[in-house]
C-alpha cells in the first residue's frame, strides 16, 4: 500500500512540476513579447530593454535545459541575477548621474555573484563531480538540440 501511495505522491509532484514550468515558460514568452512589442511601439530600445529581453532568453532556456536533462543549472540563476542587477546599474547611473553608495553595492553584488559564478565552474570542472567535463559536454549536446543543430558524430 505504501509503494502506490508513494507513487502517486510522485506522479502528482511530477505533474504538478510540468504544469508549473509549462506556466512559468508561457509566462516568459508572454512577457517577453509584451516588452518586445512595446519597444517596437515606442520605435526604440533602450539597453536596459535589450537586457529585459536576454533575461527572459535565458529563463526559457533554463526551462529547456531543465526539460530535457531534468536538472537545473544554477550558474542560469547567477547569470540571471548578474544581468538583472546590471540593468538595475543603468537605470540607476541613467537617472541620477552621480556616484554613490548605490553604485558600489551594485557592483559588489555582481561582483560577489561572478565569483559564485567562477566557483561553481572550478567546482564543476573537478574530476567526479556531477559537473564532471563529460557530463558538461552531454549538456552542451543537448543546448545544441535545443537550438536544432545536430549532436557531435552525428
Amino acid at each position: 500500500m505504501k509503494a502506490n501511495a508513494d507513487a502517486v505522491g510522485t506522479l502528482l509532484v511530477d505533474v504538478f512540476h510540468n504544469l508549473a514550468l509549462f506556466a512559468i515558460g508561457a509566462t516568459t514568452v508572454w512577457s517577453g513579447a509584451t516588452a518586445f512589442f512595446g519597444m517596437v511601439e515606442k520605435g526604440r530600445a533602450q539597453l536596459s530593454d535589450l537586457l529585459l529581453l536576454f533575461i527572459y532568453l535565458e529563463i526559457g532556456a533554463m526551462i529547456g535545459i531543465y526539460f530535457k536533462t531534468t536538472e537545473l543549472p544554477v550558474r542560469y540563476l547567477i547569470y540571471i541575477a548578474i544581468t538583472a542587477l546590471g540593468r538595475v546599474l543603468i537605470e540607476v547611473v541613467s537617472a541620477e548621474h552621480q556616484t554613490g553608495t548605490d553604485l558600489l553595492i551594485l557592483t559588489g553584488a555582481i561582483l560577489v555573484l561572478s565569483l559564485a559564478a567562477l566557483v561553481l565552474r572550478v567546482a564543476s570542472a573537478t574530476p567526479g563531480s556531477p559537473g564532471s567535463p563529460a557530463e558538461q559536454r552531454a549538456l552542451l549536446a543537448d543546448e545544441a538540440a535545443l537550438n536544432g543543430k545536430p549532436k557531435a558524430g552525428e
